[in-house]
């Protein structure tokens, strides 16, 4: 499926003379008409609820969005639930996915109501101690079934090497733990791939899940309130592969529901989902600027972002595809790396990718950075991360983020009078355009 940026070159020049760049942007509309499709999708269960997954964007403005199509919010942390609760979102709105959890996270997110999912058996017992000898009356547990998760379009991911979750045998005994320590509404979790480009993922998943609770009820008698998909569902980052149809998914799942579900008398089973990357990738942009190029061994060219900005091409080698604004109907018969200012020699978005010529000045688009971008970032070689801004359905751009300074960066140090003065003197330097240079 063809990349088009939700964003045009002229759009970009108009922004650029407010917030320079580099800049990650987000796509109001698309976030809107996405979160609508995936409500239609699962309205055939009256339960439903996405609890997006804060760590892909933790953007309260962009949040707010979601939940006013009636999503909840995913934690991993307590500063993502601090986000949440800030924001209004609270109680059973909160689903505290977390792993090798600090006692005093557990404490907060019980404090505010966030429905806990526990990782591992052992943490019944730390939870009921950090939380004085009583556990909440609800809890979800986290299932790892190992092995290799398999579908009709091959190997998907395998569970047996991820560090989450529990075993058949220590969920099931966590459930009759759970059950006599006076628990009385239980949940189920489950995340076996990751990215899935398929709509079969879901309904797969589901049904082993629906398998699983029948299981629970016969072994444990544990009725399940509801059953959480958790995330996978991907997007296409390439131009090659057909979307994912969150409608054919819903669909999917609705139809394992009752199959396996509904004839035992299961059928008020509330389904959760946590997408974080389906919900948010696609509708984010990084925006950066061509600014050195360089001819030795390879082709270069130099941009204003790095993996500060983007990790993911760094960390995993992943592929983003990059349009050169103003050039989308151009050859792309120029085969290039591109490069960020880290002095690591992975700081790169492209390698030997074919693009249009690229001349200094050049605007690019790097798609699909909504989900696990500015949230990746990090400070190594004292780089700052960027603003985000929105594009708002009537055109207008919004600050949602600024972009940090140096004084950021020293915050946490002990500060000296120096480091204000400093940051004073690089005002006036970062009034430099690359148009007065080139």
């Amino acid at each position: 499926m063809k990349k088009v940026p939700f964003v045009s070159k002229e759009k970009v020049e108009e922004i650029v003379k407010t917030y320079p760049t580099p800049f990650h942007i987000y796509d109001e509309k698309g976030i809107r008409e996405n979160a609508a499709a995936v409500k239609e999708a699962f309205s055939w269960n009256k339960g439903f609820k996405e609890y997006f997954a804060v760590k892909a964007t933790p953007n309260p403005a962009l949040i707010n969005i979601l939940h006013e199509y009636g999503c909840g919010t995913d934690c991993s942390s307590v500063t993502e639930l601090m986000i949440s609760k800030a924001m209004g979102i609270d109680g059973e709105d909160i689903m505290f996915s977390s792993n090798d959890t600090p006692a005093s996270e557990f404490v907060y997110a019980d404090k505010i109501g966030a429905i806990i999912n526990l990782d591992d058996f052992t943490h019944i017992d730390y939870l009921k101690k950090a939380l004085g000898g009583c556990l909440p009356k609800t809890l979800s547990c986290r299932y790892n079934p190992g092995g290799v998760f398999t579908m009709s379009n091959g190997i998907m991911d395998n569970p047996g090497d991820a560090k989450y979750g529990m075993t058949t045998e220590q969920i099931l005994e966590a459930y009759r733990v759970l059950k006599a320590e006076g628990v009385e509404r239980f949940g189920l979790h489950a995340f076996l791939a990751s990215n899935t480009v398929t709509n079969e993922y879901y309904p797969k998943l589901a049904g082993e899940l629906f398998e699983l609770a029948i299981k629970i009820r016969k072994e444990c008698g544990v009725t399940l309130s509801f059953i959480n998909l958790s995330g996978g569902v991907g997007i296409d980052y390439t131009e090659e592969a057909q979307a994912n149809d969150i409608r054919a998914i819903g669909s999917g799942v609705k139809e394992a529901y009752e199959k396996i579900l509904a004839p035992e008398g299961l059928d008020d089973i509330a389904i959760y989902t946590e997408m974080g990357r389906f919900m948010m990738g696609p509708y984010g942009g990084l925006v950066t600027q061509a600014i050195h190029e360089k001819h030795t061994h390879k082709e270069y060219v130099g941009v204003d972002a790095c993996a500060v900005n983007l990790m993911r091409p760094a960390m995993y080698g992943a592929y983003h595809h990059i349009t050169v604004l103003g050039k989308e109907d151009a050859p792309a018969d120029t085969v290039v790396d591109v490069t960020g200012s880290l002095c690591e020699n992975n700081d790169k978005f492209a390698i030997d990718r074919k693009l249009p010529k690229i001349d200094m000045g050049d605007y690019l688009f790097i798609h699909d950075t909504g989900a696990h971008g500015f949230a990746m970032g990090y400070s190594y070689n004292g780089k700052l991360k960027s603003a985000e801004l929105l594009l708002r359905e009537d055109g207008s751009v919004k600050l949602i983020r600024r972009a940090e300074t140096p004084m950021d960066y020293f915050a946490t140090l002990d500060v000296l009078p120096e480091y204000a003065k400093m940051e004073e003197e690089m005002k006036t330097v970062g009034e430099i355009k690359i148009g007065n240079i080139l």
